[in-house]
């Protein structure tokens, strides 16, 4: 390996005569190419770097410790699967400001069952027009308290477990500054939430979130320490085999650990099929929730806490 990888760096010493010193490189990435394997280009890869994947399917899992990498499909079917490194996920990333763009992650299975797509230790994440098909986390993020996690345009497949420590579809999973979710589809996650955030801020925004005909999620979304949130025009759809019927949106569950700020949920469509009682927004914070303009169906109960109801806001 040692050898190859070294021939490798090479071709790309070669292939970048002439450029500044400082200009990013491209590494091409594919079944014919000189780099194969993600774990080839990330040994390979330095700060700035862009990765190119050509489709295909790749059963092999990389760590990543340069920063501000773009990672991203040539053209549609770049599948990583089946593979994880370290026990924890199938792209582990340790350096800053990394964008993911037009990839899919699948299978992300390890033995302490939160394995994850992609997981995020350093600060800033951006994921744009990738997929996460049955992981156990498909994103999970950390980094320190600056951190910001994006993610947009993406679908989220079949995610979730509960057999040890509970993955989910998202998981901000320590108090990061921001996490952003827009543009995005869940589907069918499995005993956990399709989003779970402990971030300072969370804006999910115009989502599709459904368990689908076979999806056994717990919340839609859990935000359980509270902190500014803003839930707005979103789809909300709670299937009838839902783990945990009794609310759709828990806020603040975890009042020991609570984070300033208030929540506002807003303009969303939310329905349920569970035949008991289910609360649309269940708020365990003592900041009154706002809510304004939703839509609900089924037998639910709007807001069970703290909070006012607006049903002709804008």
């Amino acid at each position: 390996m040692l050898v190859r990888l070294l021939l490798l760096a090479a071709v790309l010493v070669a292939a970048g005569a002439g450029s500044p010193p400082a200009a990013a490189r491209v590494i091409l990435v594919g079944p014919t190419r000189a780099v194969k394997l993600p774990s080839e280009a990330a040994a390979l890869a330095r700060s700035g770097d862009r990765i190119v994947f050509d489709a295909g399917v790749y059963r092999d899992c990389a760590i990543w410790y340069a920063s501000r990498l773009t990672l991203e499909g040539r053209q549609p079917g770049a599948v990583f699967t089946d593979m994880i490194c370290a026990a924890r996920g199938i792209f582990l990333f340790y350096g800053n400001d990394i964008t993911i763009r037009g990839l899919t992650f699948g299978h992300a299975r390890g033995p302490y069952h939160h394995a994850a797509g992609i997981l995020m230790e350093g600060d800033n994440l951006t994921v744009e027009f990738s997929q996460f098909i049955a992981d156990e986390n498909g994103i999970l993020a950390g980094g320190s308290r600056n951190s910001r996690v994006r993610v947009s345009d993406s679908a989220f497949h079949g995610n979730g477990s509960c057999e040890g420590a509970c993955a989910h579809g998202i998981y901000a999973g320590k108090p990061i500054a921001l996490l952003t979710v827009e543009h995005c589809l869940f589907r069918d996650t499995r005993t956990a939430h399709h989003i779970k955030s402990r971030a300072r801020t969370t804006v999910i925004t115009n989502n599709d979130i459904a368990d689908g005909e076979t999806g056994t999620s717990s919340y839609l979304i859990n935000v359980p320490q509270g902190g500014e949130v803003l839930i707005s025009g979103n789809q909300l759809h709670k299937g009838a085999n839902t783990s945990n019927p009794s609310a759709a949106i828990s806020i603040g569950e975890e009042p020991i650990a609570s984070l300033p700020g208030t929540a506002v949920i807003r303009g969303n469509r939310f329905v349920s099929d569970v035949a008991q009682p289910t609360a649309f927004v269940r708020n365990r914070t003592a900041v009154p929730a706002i809510l304004a303009n939703n839509q609900i169906s089924g037998t639910v109960t709007m807001l069970d806490g703290p909070g006012t109801i607006d049903a002709n806001a804008e």
